[in-house]
């Protein structure tokens, strides 16, 4: 059990771009798809628990994380979302089901209603996490800042000498600073010091508002998937005054809000947060 625990690294090509992915685990397919700063790395006290009864794919989404920065690529939720299906299609998965946290939540909601559209039903349950969403009106002004000319000059000047404040930033995504785990602030920072990073970060805060308009049909056209939507009662990011909209969009949804947690319950408070998780997904597969 330990080794099928254990996660290995793995490396697919969507689109001509490299994607790493991390794999562990046996069972049925579980996808973790990060949110807007974090990579595979954002797992690393679910993995272990998770792999215990499902085949897990954590992959760094394209653009950021350890993946390759690609040039010219589409970073809207929708584009992303169909790369995550093809990403499904080369490695032949036929079900599974889908956590999304933040703007990978988006990216999820996407992934079910192109898979509703189209008559496929790959994906058997979602499970999102303090999702991007049209009723949370938090980043729409930054998006419009930094998607601007000035701002994109300005961000593009200033991001080498902000990125020391990222470990500031992150704290701010915790209920609790006391429960940031160690080591957190240079996992983060490693990706962001590879080179395209910024340049990705620009794609997708220029399509952030459109990317949150289109989100409302999304989330009707994936009404029919069951789903779990989790929530820290102080997240400052994604605000929890959103959750019921979007619980209420799924015909079937559970909502939990965590006390105490703020943006992050999966890395803020991991074992309640993956005995949550678990107990939904194995409920639903009973």
């Amino acid at each position: 059990m330990a080794n099928l625990c254990q996660a290995e690294e793995h490396w697919i090509e969507l689109n001509g771009a490299r994607m790493r992915y991390l794999r562990a685990g046996c069972g049925p397919s579980l996808l973790l798809i990060h949110g807007l700063l974090g990579y595979s790395f954002s797992w690393r006290f679910n993995l272990p628990a998770l792999a215990q009864h499902f085949t897990v794919y954590a992959p760094d989404l394209v653009g950021v994380g350890l993946s390759e920065r690609a040039r010219g690529l589409d970073y809207r939720l929708a584009a992303s979302a169909e790369r995550m299906l093809t990403f499904l299609d080369l490695l032949g998965i036929e079900s599974v089901d889908v956590l999304g946290t933040s703007h990978g939540g988006g990216v999820a909601v996407h992934m079910a209603a192109l898979e509703g559209a189209r008559g496929q039903r790959r994906i058997g349950r979602l499970v999102l996490v303090a999702p991007i969403n049209p009723w949370s009106r938090h980043g729409r002004l930054w998006a419009r800042t930094v998607a601007s000319a000035p701002g994109r000059y300005l961000f593009r000047h200033l991001f080498s000498r902000l990125r020391p404040l990222h470990p500031l930033a992150h704290a701010r995504m915790y209920g609790d600073r006391r429960r940031i785990p160690a080591g957190t602030a240079e996992g983060y920072l490693k990706p962001l010091r590879i080179p395209g990073t910024l340049d990705t970060l620009l794609e997708i805060a220029g399509g952030w508002n459109a990317d949150l308009d289109s989100l409302e049909q999304a989330f009707n056209s994936a009404a029919g998937v069951p789903a779990l939507v989790i929530w820290g009662d102080r997240d400052r990011a994604v605000t929890v005054k959103s959750a019921p909209e979007v619980g209420a969009r799924f015909r079937s949804a559970e909502l939990v809000v965590m006390k105490g947690a703020g943006h992050l319950p999966y890395e803020e408070t991991p074992e309640e947060f993956n005995r949550l998780l678990l107990e939904f997904l194995l409920k639903a597969a009973a």
